[in-house]
């Protein structure tokens, strides 16, 4: 039966106890299971696999410190609101914090509390939904003070752990990160190629102006610390009070990781 259920499930990228079902309706025989599952429309999945998904959902959830958050692409914004696919993508985001890893192929593998993957679930999803779903990225943190924040539409999603604050200054934090997009947790992640790029186009602005070479190059200087106060996060204004920066916000609480999710971004 075991073999049967592996060699279906290979040929109809159907869940686990769908093939079960059909096997058992096809009194074993595996053709007949297939047929069953076709006609049941869960077969679909297979045929839609190059159809690009760029809708979908982020979903996070937090327990104490560690938190999980999930990204599930789908072809329309339709399915996207659907409160089955709601459900799902909830559901995947919980077994993503049992899963503790961030690499999306591993969790794929990811056994749930059925029996199934998250792979064979989301393939068997797509059949009953009849678009392509995508596990496009997971993330897991365990840290300090650990918070999460999705934006109403829930397109965008962020985890972020500060070292110390409280969980006030934590969700404040991840809504910013939510706001206004920060790309480094502080100056020492920025690459030197980074610096350089933004060098060299901030230059040639300023030569295209008219400005002579010496003279662009003192314009760059300060235009260089504009960069970091818009990418870096701690150097960024603080989204409800531009009267200071994330750091000044946070005092002695420091930033220790954050992570922000964007559908199609």
């Amino acid at each position: 039966m075991m073999e049967s259920i592996k060699k279906v499930r290979e040929m109809t990228g159907a869940g686990m106890m769908d093939v079960k079902k059909a096997l058992n309706d096809a009194e074993g025989n595996e053709e007949k299971a297939v047929a069953l599952l076709r006609e049941r429309g869960i077969v679909k999945a297979a045929k839609k696999t190059d159809r690009e998904a760029r809708e979908g959902l982020v979903r996070f959830v937090v327990n104490g410190n560690t938190a999980a958050m999930v990204e599930i692409n789908s072809e329309t914004d339709f399915v996207a609101r659907n409160s089955d696919f709601q459900a799902l993508v909830q559901m995947i985001a919980d077994a993503a914090l049992k899963a503790k890893t961030s690499d999306a192929e591993e969790f794929k593998n990811f056994k749930l509390d059925n029996g199934d993957t998250v792979g064979n679930e989301l393939a068997a999803a797509a059949g009953r939904i009849g678009e392509n779903l995508v596990l496009n990225r997971v993330a897991y943190v365990e840290g300090q003070n650990v918070a999460g924040y999705v934006h109403s539409n829930g397109k965008i999603g962020v985890l972020v752990d500060l070292a110390g604050g409280d969980q006030t200054q934590a969700k404040d934090v991840a809504l910013h990160v939510a706001a206004e997009k920060p790309m480094y947790l502080s100056r020492d992640e920025v690459s030197s190629e980074d610096i350089e790029k933004e060098r060299e186009v901030l230059t040639n602005k300023a030569i295209n102006d008219g400005k002579a070479p010496e003279m662009a190059a003192k314009i760059v200087g300060g235009q260089i610390g504009k960069f970091y106060e818009e990418r870096v996060l701690g150097e960024q204004k603080f989204v409800k009070d531009n009267s200071l920066t994330v750091a000044k916000y946070l005092g002695d609480t420091g930033i220790r990781s954050f992570v922000r999710f964007e559908i199609g971004g």
